[in-house]
């Protein structure tokens, strides 16, 4: 392949793979807007970002058996297509539960683009250039989910919900027909397999199962949901019958004994871990700086502004650092580290902080993705053969989703109680013998006054006032608690890079050239 279309091919499946990731949370910001102009309640309406997320990671572990079995250029394009076909769907449902019956299929089809993307991306530089492979695929991974609630924001605030789809539209006629001409087979094919139904089986009733718990359950009450329990219940025995018949078959749908290696398996648990920060940093920062301290939706997205630029530089230069023999634990554990200090900084600001001081923070947790997601996925492939790659990569990236879901799910109940801990204990302090909460409802009440109001009713206006008080003052410390939990989650894992920092024993991955 001559290096003008490797190039195009490398900018499609790096396209391909960020709008995946971008339809992970473009929808977010747009919930309102469709439950008015659908007629469903948010509750509802909700499931359009379940159903997406339930798909791709029952799809994502699937992706290397399927490529096998279909040939990979074949299920990669057929994917492009369903994701683009079900966007334009999407755009056109007049019903809640068909756009979210669409969404789901979008989903399926949205898996195959991140895997294989990544897989190719791989593919396309020589074994001594990897690191720089990973880099330019981890700008995707980065830069997906952080600008698609801004981007999600800007199209609904000025056109209407639908075009959050409808932009896809061109993006996936583009890659598909780039595709069409392009995309090869790898030079590696293994034989077709006899479909593993029970495995497949199995893995969709855990998997949805799981999510549907993880989506849902902080909205029912957790376990006083009849359904929730059902469905964790079916989770558990789903995943365990799973994970026994997998290693007991010859030619399972996801080939779990290559977690085996080290390096494999302790890169799933840091991505795990990478992709609860990932994902709960993009839900806290827009909800606190709108909800809490006034910024509007553009204003929250410039936050996120000067970090992506930095970052994008950031994985470049990981990369090349790799390349020149770095320790990918080294470059791991910086990264945990400006991640850790992102955390902290963001759960000591007040009510008072500026976007200055947000965007800093903001910084230090760019530098800290782009430093974990270059290693990481090398990481998890270091010690794999070729054949086993795609496989080790899929692992890796429903690592990362699933990372995502735990996260927001840990973090909205997590909130939720210590919402109610903080009220508690502001309220103790609000009695007749507190001077301070004596001189602020004085002024308070001396404030409506000035606007002709009777002593009376300006007293009881200011103690609903000094109630929205307390509410918002609770409501802020609970997400700052959030940051700081997520800063304990990095900070525990951290000794896992101990056992990484001593190679696998194990013959080094050789990566198929591209000149095919």
């Amino acid at each position: 392949m001559n290096p003008l279309k490797r190039q195009i091919l490398l900018i499609t499946v790096i396209a391909a793979a960020i709008m995946e990731l971008i339809d992970t949370s473009i929808v977010n910001v747009a919930l309102n807007y469709m439950s008015g102009n659908l007629g469903a309640t948010l509750e509802d309406t909700s499931w359009v970002i379940t159903s997406y997320a339930i798909a791709n990671v029952i799809i994502i572990p699937m992706t290397s058996f399927l490529a096998s079995n279909l040939g990979r250029r074949n299920y990669y394009i057929g994917s492009i297509i369903l994701f683009t076909l079900c966007s334009f769907l999407c755009g056109n449902a007049t019903g809640i539960w068909e756009l979210v019956a669409f969404r789901f299929l979008q989903g399926l089809g949205g898996g195959a683009l991140l895997s294989v993307s990544a897989t190719v991306v791989f593919e396309l530089f020589p074994k001594e250039k990897q690191a720089t492979a990973s880099a330019l695929f981890g700008i995707g991974v980065f830069i997906g989910p952080t600008i698609g609630p801004t981007l999600g924001g800007y199209i609904t605030e000025n056109y209407s919900w639908p075009w959050i789809f409808y932009i896809n539209i061109p993006i996936g006629i583009a890659t598909a027909v780039s595709c069409l001409f392009l995309l090869y087979e790898p030079a590696i094919k293994q034989k077709l397999q006899k479909i593993d139904w029970v495995g497949i089986g199995l893995l969709i009733i855990g998997i949805g199962s799981l999510q549907v718990v993880l989506e849902r359950g902080k909205t029912d009450d957790w376990f006083a949901a009849g359904y929730i329990i059902f469905l964790s219940v079916t989770a558990a025995i789903s995943l365990t019958a799973f994970i026994i018949w997998e290693l007991s078959i010859p030619n399972p749908v996801v080939n779990l004994r290559i977690l085996k290696f080290r390096s494999l398996s302790i890169s799933a648990v840091l991505t795990f871990i990478t992709g609860m920060g990932l994902y709960t940093s993009i839900y806290l920062t827009p909800v606190v700086a709108q909800r809490l301290l006034g910024f509007t939706p553009t204003q929250s997205g410039l936050l996120l502004l000067p970090g992506s630029i930095i970052a994008v530089l950031a994985l470049v230069l990981t990369g090349k650092l790799l390349q020149k023999g770095v320790s990918p634990a080294l470059i791991v554990l910086v990264g945990f580290l400006c991640f850790i200090y992102f955390n902290w900084s963001m759960s000591r600001i007040n009510l008072e902080s500026t976007s200055a001081t947000i965007s800093l923070n903001l910084i230090f947790r760019a530098i800290g993705m782009a430093l974990l997601t270059v290693p990481l996925g090398a990481l998890a492939v270091s010690s794999l053969q070729a054949k086993d790659i795609p496989q080790g990569t899929a692992l890796n990236n429903m690592m990362r989703q699933l990372g995502g879901s735990f996260g927001i799910s840990i973090i909205n109940t997590y909130v939720a109680r210590r919402v109610a801990s903080h009220r508690m204990d502001l309220i103790t302090h609000i009695t007749p013998d507190n001077p301070i909460f004596i001189d602020r409802l004085k002024a308070y009440t001396q404030m409506f006054q000035q606007y002709g109001i009777t002593v009376l009713d300006a007293k009881q206006k200011a103690i609903q006032l000094v109630e929205k008080v307390v509410v918002k003052q609770s409501s802020f410390s609970s997400y700052l608690d959030a940051f700081f939990l997520i800063g304990l989650f990095f900070a525990i894992v951290l000794p896992l890079l101990l056992f990484v920092a001593r190679r696998d024993k194990t013959k080094p991955v050789v990566i198929p050239s591209s000149d095919h």
